[in-house]
């Protein structure tokens, strides 16, 4: 325990003054997962689609999914989980350089020949959990995002992650204490179920105002016609 300062005061005044201001937000559920490429390319077009909005204010809320949570803990070969699931080389390739040509229309560059190991994101999503007492999720996306697309990390390596916490300023300490231990791994897994409930069956899927939904990495322009809408008929 230590004595108030005045750092404390102004950063527990930032901390209500945002928490305040998200509250008066209207909520953007994103449920995604980040070793999904399109879901790279969802933010990137839901960010064109809120800077085309200014006037609006949102809260975004970023929601796990896991598109294989049969992956081991340590992960798993990159080359040999993609022939499993897509059976030849020559249909690897073409599903990359179609994402590949979508990522450039958005300003990412993906470098899929860096990746070598497929992980599981459970602890992903803890990260981007515990991010959001910080107000950092959106950060916290971009930066797993950059470094499994961009930089080839292994995800599934504690250590990637606790720099990752430390990247976006997160107390990186608390971080590596906690992801050996079970933590808010039950959360996670119930926040995927109900993902599935809901019928999300596949990511990206944008929740708005938690009345619609948009399924899919649509184009900017579809998911500003979509939010405007639950703005302009938002209760009260």
């Amino acid at each position: 325990m230590h004595a108030e300062t005045e750092t404390d005061t102004a950063s527990g005044q930032q901390a209500a003054a945002r928490t305040a201001a998200d509250q008066a937000a209207m909520p953007i559920d994103v449920i995604s997962d980040v070793v999904c490429p399109w879901c790279y390319i969802g933010k990137r077009r839901l960010e064109k689609a809120l800077a085309s909005l200014p006037d609006i204010p949102v809260a975004l809320r970023w929601q796990p999914y896991q598109l294989d949570a049969t992956i081991p803990p340590q992960g798993k070969d990159r080359q040999q989980y993609l022939m499993e699931k897509f059976g030849s080389q020559a249909r690897i390739d073409a599903l990359h350089e179609q994402i590949a040509a979508a990522g450039l229309q958005e300003g990412i560059p993906f470098a899929f020949e860096r990746i070598r190991t497929s992980p599981n994101t459970l602890d992903c999503h803890r990260l981007l959990l515990w991010s959001r007492a910080d107000g950092l999720q959106s950060e916290m996306a971009e930066r797993l995002f950059r470094l499994y697309f961009l930089e080839g990390a292994d995800l599934s390596d504690p250590q990637t992650l606790v720099s990752a916490a430390a990247d976006v300023g997160m107390m990186s300490d608390l971080v590596a204490e906690l992801l050996p231990t079970d933590s808010d791994r039950n959360k996670i897994t119930a926040a995927v179920e109900q993902a599935h409930r809901i019928g999300v069956t596949g990511v990206p899927a944008f929740i708005i105002d938690e009345r619609f939904i948009v399924m899919g990495a649509e184009k900017p322009e579809t998911l500003a016609a979509a939010i405007k809408h639950a703005y302009e008929t938002k209760a009260g």
